[in-house]
């Protein structure tokens, strides 16, 4: 996957043809009107084929147009305290994705909706990964099922989970790390339920999935972060001390990052950007063809 590439005429006529109204920000970016709800830009109802986790692999390949990619999983929490978070990112998204481009022109996103595996009927949606306006047209069809439950955390790490098993990555064999970005307001998960999660992958599971150890296994290709966010209608102050106690310790405060709607897409680009050029992203000594 992954043809083609970002055009922000491409968004602005996409989104008119949603029956969306386009307006500029102060930076001259085609955004979606401020005006829409998380209802009206996320109207799935159930989990769309395109995204269902059971059973796939999800590639981001090099070909002649994009010789070098990187791949960036970007996972939304779609419970219910999360709807103005997701609804910035479908608003911003022409602002992120055309900033990126002018800096890194191979990149290629790969969208998640993550809930919790213990309550949610669809706690884990990945899609395609892709490089143009497919990209915006997976984010419309994530189900906001607006869900989550009363464990005090939601299934952050079944994107780092998806990514390290179920992905299948170019650069990873040239030897660079992709990037997963979560975002959310409550504390990291401290495991992933073995058969929940086999219910839903399809995977042959002996045992939960630890974060510890998973952590440990997701590094060796992605290089990942977490976002914050802080937002009146968020958990992010009532979960404030025991979120960055848990993500603390693995993440350090490059990589957890506090957002606001506001300067969310500052953030990802800012994120996409740097880590694309750090030494971080590069492996030592990179494994080809290495099957989970």
């Amino acid at each position: 996957m992954g043809g083609g590439s970002w055009t922000s005429k491409d968004f602005a006529s996409y989104s008119t043809a949603r029956g969306l109204d386009i307006s500029y920000d102060s930076s001259g970016y085609a955004t979606i009107a401020n005006k829409y709800s998380t209802q009206d830009l996320y109207s799935s109802n159930f989990l769309q084929d395109i995204l269902n986790p059971y059973g796939v692999v999800r590639q981001c390949c090099d070909s002649e147009e994009h010789p070098n990619t990187i791949p960036v999983i970007l996972a939304l929490d779609v419970t219910g305290s999360m709807g103005g978070a997701a609804t910035a990112v479908a608003r911003k998204l022409n602002e992120v994705m055309t900033r990126l481009y002018e800096q890194v022109p191979d990149v290629e996103f790969c969208i998640m909706g993550i809930g919790d595996l213990d309550y949610d009927a669809a706690p884990i949606q990945i899609s395609q990964f892709e490089s143009d306006i497919r990209i915006a047209t997976q984010l419309d069809k994530v189900y906001f099922e607006g869900g989550g439950g009363g464990n005090g955390f939601e299934s952050y790490t079944a994107a780092w989970y998806m990514g390290s098993r179920h992905t299948d990555l170019d650069c990873w064999k040239r030897g660079q790390k992709g990037i997963i970005i979560t975002m959310g307001d409550e504390p990291l998960n401290p495991y992933l339920p073995k058969k929940r999660l086999a219910h839903v992958t399809g995977d042959n599971l002996e045992a939960d999935i630890e974060t510890s150890a998973l952590y440990k296994e997701v590094t060796e290709k992605f290089d990942v972060y977490h976002l914050a966010v802080k937002d009146e209608d968020s958990s992010y102050e009532w979960h404030k001390r025991e979120l960055h106690k848990s993500f603390g310790k693995y993440f350090d405060e490059d990589h957890l990052r506090v957002v606001t709607l506001d300067n969310i897409a500052n953030v990802i680009v800012d994120i996409i950007s740097k880590s694309t050029s750090a030494s971080a992203n590069v492996i030592e000594n990179p494994s080809e063809g290495i099957a989970w």
